[in-house]
């Protein structure tokens, strides 16, 4: 069950995105304890080429992106949610100040912190359980000489253009001048490799989408269909992002408390985006955020990107 004002903040976003011309939920819901378990599953499925290809690139090129974080930093992983990327840094970061986790799913991210302090004993672990998306502060009493950022995983793509430029602005509050922040941004590629990663056959992903309504339902006590429901997703080339929606199979309606939403058939709530980037379109972005980059390291393939960007 949520705490009461995570469930209050919840309610309020559902009420505005089910209330809006073409119904939405964030994205930031999917991932409670369920989510984060699916989201880890999606992650190991043929189709779905960003996160294999992202930990590629952190396992051949990891030294050269650790040897760009200061001395004793403090880094900082924004959604942290598993520690399996993280891992090809921290092998090289034995001077390491602390790892400060931050994620909105607090049962994953100690369950994730106890794994990782069994195998690195010696690191200063101090999770902070927050939406990475608002102000929050880090911990007390950490000796910080300079502090890192770490965003893996094509998470900045979820995030309308204009969002993540404010996003990035805000990282760069939360980390203070001189910071140096490391960027997973996923790449413009052909439309049916792109379709297929967020559509696999095992249907995986459409359980992490309609997971989002079984949230409505435990925590909020809608009463609503979730198989009425399903999962659709596609490349939209002229917004160069992926959109995922759930697509009521039919004329029906949610409710919770005094509110109804009505639903026709193929109408959908708009759930997700997640917006590709050429190189050049995301170093533009960036900038115009406040960070100047100064490295980019991708696969053979130009799959995917990881963007190393400073702060003065």
């Amino acid at each position: 069950m949520a705490a009461p004002d995570a469930r209050r903040q919840f309610e309020e976003d559902v009420i505005a995105g089910l209330s809006a011309p073409q119904k939405f939920l964030s994205a930031k819901y999917f991932y409670d304890a369920a989510g984060s378990d699916l989201f880890e599953a999606i992650t190991r499925q043929p189709e779905y080429y960003p996160t294999r290809t992202e930990l590629g690139i952190l396992e051949a090129k990891g030294a050269e992106i650790a040897a760009l974080i200061p001395e004793r930093a403090d880094l900082v992983e924004f959604g942290s949610g598993s520690t399996v990327k993280v891992r090809r840094l921290l092998m090289h970061l034995s001077d390491l100040g602390a790892y400060v986790p931050v994620d909105v799913s607090e049962t994953f991210l100690r369950s994730e912190a106890q794994a990782l302090a069994t195998d690195f004993p010696n690191l200063t672990i101090a999770p902070v359980a927050a939406d990475f998306t608002r102000a929050f502060t880090l911990p007390d009493g950490l000796a910080r000489k300079a502090v890192a950022g770490f965003f893996p995983g094509s998470t900045i793509g979820n995030f309308e253009p204009p969002q993540a430029t404010q996003l990035l602005a805000h990282f760069g509050r939360v980390l203070g001048r001189g910071a140096t922040l490391i960027v997973g941004v996923d790449l413009v590629k052909d439309k049916a490799v792109l379709d297929a990663a967020y559509d696999d056959a095992a249907g995986v992903t459409a359980a992490f989408n309609r997971n989002l309504l079984v949230r409505m339902t435990r925590e909020l006590g809608a009463t609503l269909d979730v198989e009425g429901f399903c999962h659709r997703a596609f490349f939209n080339p002229e917004a160069s992002r992926i959109e995922m929606h759930l697509v009521s199979s039919r004329a029906q309606s949610i409710r919770f408390g005094d509110h109804v939403f009505a639903f026709a058939e193929g109408e959908t709530i708009h759930t997700e985006n997640s917006y590709k980037y050429t190189l050049e379109g995301f170093r533009a972005l960036a900038t115009a955020a406040g960070w100047t980059p100064r490295a980019v390291w991708t696969d053979p393939e130009n799959l995917f990107s990881v963007h190393a960007l400073s702060r003065t």
